[in-house]
């Protein structure tokens, strides 16, 4: 950590004698108007590379830090206006100049574009690659971490200007839609030419002007012209150096992108970490479907009967070995018939080693146990798209997508207790099977056959198959159920599930322009489901004989159908800087569930109103205001009498007669985004209040609990704030500051009695980077985060830093460090760990072949901690990760 130190002032020295002059000045029309987001560049004369570049403010304003006694080309240039190309010799002293652009062609704007790092078009920001490129980037990731306003978290999802990136591109083409995570771990950095974020994005061009879409963001990325036309890519395989165990990765990737057609192809074997699709990517992969009833007012949202097979922290876990292959396409049938799609297989063997404690809140009762967990999982998604437009009134879309999944965990526990004073341990096995199957399909049609008219009909369908299976081998006898036999060496509790879905979304949008700036938007829409639910519980005695457990407490034979018949009405104008949408949705629900021979059914009428505000205060700059009622509803889980076991000391009973919960939300954003400076400034605070929230009541005895849900008559409320401030520096410089703060109240009941909790959860990040092209660069940041769940605070201080440094133009140097300081507010739980990995890899000038010693993990730091809340119960865990590995790898580029 001192080494890294004292490289940073190494740095800051380097900077300090650097000594260049500011040249700052207004670009403004012929009628001295300002001008804002013209592009300014200086070429300096003799060595012909670009020494700085700006775009103007709101004022006109540029600003340039250039070299003392250098002639540069100053080249300007902005939309609708003709180029401008000055020479200016800059001295020791600072300049200010005035430059006066005149209306006409832009006949040398798309090079200026080119040559510029970061220009403005619209409602596009174009980033050029080779501008923030040091050497040592390999992949997509690497490269967006050091443009302004962008940001890649730790499940690879892209962040622009604060808002999440929902579609990437190649080439214009979908890149495994519905994901990023993938585009940005596997695409080479050289192969970049330039990265496009779409903002106000809208798949479909006939509805752009009449939806609101200032936070649909899309990213695409165009490729150097040696890398159109060609197959391109590479292959890598290596091996760990000095390790008792055998330690491997092989990882090939293939691309190829033509006008016609494109094809990528990425494969990865490996044990020592690396997981290109983790389980939890698995489920929130969305194959690119939206939810088309976002404005109807009502959510009624299938849940899953996943039996919670646990999941890795950060991708970390005791062992873990994958095998993954995927593909992507896309072919031009002709100019107006697209066909893409994907296909994706994962298998993984993971082992898990976890320590956890858990305090049942009101009770002083508490639970200690040591998990480990052996985890089988084969995963597939596949995805197949049309889109036929022959012209610009007429589009037709379809889309298949489907996910299936073996998933098989197998866990040893031994549990320790500690129930009104008195302790007691034994050994618990658990097994978890799963095989669910899902398939979407969606259907859209878009017309418009006048300038004043638009047609939209959307449908999407869904069907899914989920057949859980739980066993729970344990000494103790957690629940009493009838038809059970006692006395037993053992109790052998296990549990068949089978949940099948299916639900069809349809709705008509018709749009009629009013004027120029106002549409009236008529919607027709329905939401049905219906859904299938069936379980049965058994007993395996000590001989093996098998105890059905078939009275109707133990089993389930359900049904629940629910349709939503409703009709929208929304006004949208735009007026100055200000843009209002209305409107109102009236909704007829049916909901109908029958079970144990008794039919439950509710039919009623709600009218729900919604407003959107949007301020433009500059081009760059926005205010928003969103407010809207919801229903919702939940799905056959939540409804089912017949006991369910959750987990071998968690019994559930749904409730048959549970009715919906309204949401009444409020939400406040502002964005700034300031090319002079590359300023970006994000804000959001969300208010949410729930009347007749469906709760839990739970009764605990010992540590195993029995729980009922109900419509409580007590409002849940939730504040979710957001705040975000980056800035570059002099080209060199980017700095951060992020926090976010999460405040609910929450209603149960607990034992008979009614508790209402508050936890708030806090995180604080600040981030320093600088980006050179000769001298090594660092990263160096810090994260605090506090959670707060009302009978214990967690704490976590959170250090890190990151070197790399491309040197004697053949070698690239990378590290990462972490440190983590884990403490609870009454001490009684403390930890200290931390994480470095580092890379140093030789490749020649022009030559195919890359050389590579890697090491993960080099402290051999042996856990990581997490703490978690669920209303009832606090819990904090210690997970085991994978020892320090040291890999020698050899990479082929095409």
């Amino acid at each position: 950590m001192k080494k890294l130190l004292f490289c940073f002032i190494i740095l800051i020295s380097a900077v300090s004698i650097a000594q260049n002059i500011r040249f700052e000045g207004v670009i403004q029309d012929h009628s001295k108007s300002p001008l804002e987001m013209a592009n300014v560049m200086a070429i300096n004369q003799s060595t012909k590379a670009m020494d700085g570049y700006s775009i103007t403010n709101d004022k006109g304003k540029f600003l340039l830090s250039l070299k003392p006694n250098t002639t540069y080309l100053i080249k300007i240039s902005y939309i609708g206006f003709s180029p401008l190309e000055e020479t200016v010799a800059t001295k020791s002293e600072n300049l200010t100049k005035v430059f006066t652009l005149q209306e006409g062609v832009e006949l040398e704007g798309v090079e200026i574009v080119r040559e510029m790092s970061v220009s403005i078009k619209g409602d596009t920001i174009v980033y050029n690659a080779d501008s923030f490129k040091t050497g040592t980037e390999r992949k997509l990731e690497d490269l967006l971490k050091k443009m302004p306003g962008v940001e890649v978290n730790a499940d690879g999802e892209i962040e622009v200007e604060g808002k999440k990136v929902q579609k990437l591109m190649v080439e214009g083409k979908d890149f495994f839609d519905g994901d990023t995570k993938l585009g940005v771990k596997n695409i080479p950095a050289d192969a970049i030419d330039k990265v496009q974020v779409l903002r106000n994005y809208n798949e479909n061009s006939i509805l752009k002007g009449v939806e609101n879409n200032q936070d649909n963001i899309a990213m695409n990325i165009k490729l150097k012209e040696g890398k159109k036309n060609f197959w391109f890519g590479d292959a890598t395989a290596g091996i760990g150096v000095a390790h008792e165990e055998k330690r491997y990765v092989v990882n090939p990737k293939l691309f190829y992108y033509s006008p016609k057609y494109s094809i990528n192809l990425i494969t990865n074997s490996n044990n020592i970490g690396e997981l290109p699709l983790t389980m939890r990517d698995y489920f929130k992969f969305t194959g690119g479907f939206r939810s088309m009833m976002a404005k109807g007012g009502s959510s009624f949202n299938i849940s899953s009967n996943d039996l919670g097979i646990s999941m890795m922290r950060n991708n970390r876990a005791k062992e873990i070995e994958t095998h993954f292959g995927a593909t992507n396409f896309s072919y031009n049938v002709s100019k107006a018939w697209s066909l893409s799609g994907f296909g994706i297989l994962s298998s993984s063997i993971t082992d898990l080693e976890t320590k956890s404690q858990t305090k049942i809140l009101d009770t002083g009762n508490e639970q200690k146990s040591e998990d480990f967990s052996h985890q089988k999982s084969n995963m597939g998604l596949f995805k197949l798209s049309s889109s036929y437009k022959p012209n610009a009134q007429f589009q037709w879309d379809y889309d298949l997508f489907g996910k299936l999944s073996q998933q098989d965990e197998n866990n040893n526990l031994l549990r320790e207790t500690l129930i009104n004073s008195v302790s007691s341990s034994e050994n618990i096995y658990t097994n978890k099977k799963q095989n669910p199957t899902s398939l979407n399909q969606n259907l859209s049609l878009f017309y418009t056959p006048t300038d004043k008219h638009i047609f939209a009909y959307e449908m999407q369908h869904l069907y899914q198959e989920e057949d859980p299976f739980y066993n729970a081998n344990l000494q103790s006898q957690p629940f009493n159920l009838q038809g059970y036999v006692v006395g037993e060496n053992r109790n052998n509790y296990n549990q068949n599930r089978f949940v099948k879905t299916q639900k069809i979304d349809a709705k008509l949008d018709y749009y009629y322009m009013l004027t120029p700036k106002s549409n009236l938007n008529i919607t027709l829409g329905n939401t049905n489901s219906h859904q299938r639910f069936n379980s049965s519980i058994f007993q395996i005695l000590d001989d093996g004989t098998k105890n059905n457990l078939d009275t109707p407490e133990n089993t389930n034979d359900v049904k629940y159908d629910f349709n939503d018949a409703f009709i929208g009405l929304h006004y949208k104008i735009l007026t100055g800087k200000f843009t209002f949408t209305p409107g109102f949705s009236v909704h007829a629900y049916t909901m109908k569930n029958q079970q144990l021979g008794t039919t439950y059914k509710q039919d009623f009428f709600r009218i729900l109103p919604d407003f959107y505000a949007l301020y433009q205060i500059k081009k760059s700059e926005t205010f928003t205001y969103n407010f809207s009622f919801t229903n919702s509803f939940t799905d056959i889980n939540q409804l089912v009498e017949g006991k369910i076991l959750q987990g071998y000391s968690s019994l559930f009973s749904g409730n048959p007669i549970l009715e919906n919960a309204t949401s009444q939300q409020h939400s406040l954003s502002y964005f700034k985004y300031n090319m002079f400076n590359f300023e970006n400034i994000s804000a959001m605070v969300n208010y949410v209040r729930t009347v007749d929230p469906i709760k839990s009541s739970i009764i605990f005895d010992g540590i195993n609990q029995t729980a009922t849900p109900f419509n409580s008559n007590f409002a849940d409320e939730s504040i979710n704030a957001f705040g975000m401030y980056g800035r570059s520096f002099l080209r060199y410089y980017k700095a951060s500051l992020n926090a976010s703060l999460n405040w609910s109240k929450f209603n149960n009941i607990q034992n008979g009695n009614l508790r209402i909790l508050e936890n708030f959860t806090q995180s604080y990040t600040l981030s320093l980077s600088t980006n050179y092209k000769e001298l090594p660069n660092l990263q160096l940041g810090y994260n605090f985060m506090i959670n707060d769940y009302s009978e214990d605070v967690f704490y976590t201080n959170k250090p890190f830093a990151k070197l790399d440094y491309y040197f004697l133009k053949s070698f690239s140097f990378v590290a990462d460090y972490e440190f983590y300081n884990y403490s609870n507010q009454s001490n009684t739980i403390k930890n200290q760990y931390d994480f470095l990995s580092a890379s140093l890899i030789y490749q020649k000038k022009n030559s195919k072949w890359e050389y590579k010693i890697s090491g993960t993990n080099l402290l051999n730091t042996t856990s990581l901690n997490d703490d978690s809340f669920s209303q009832f119960i606090t819990r904090t865990s210690q997970y085991r990760v994978q020892p320090r590995y040291v890999i020698f790898s050899l990479k082929y580029n095409l």
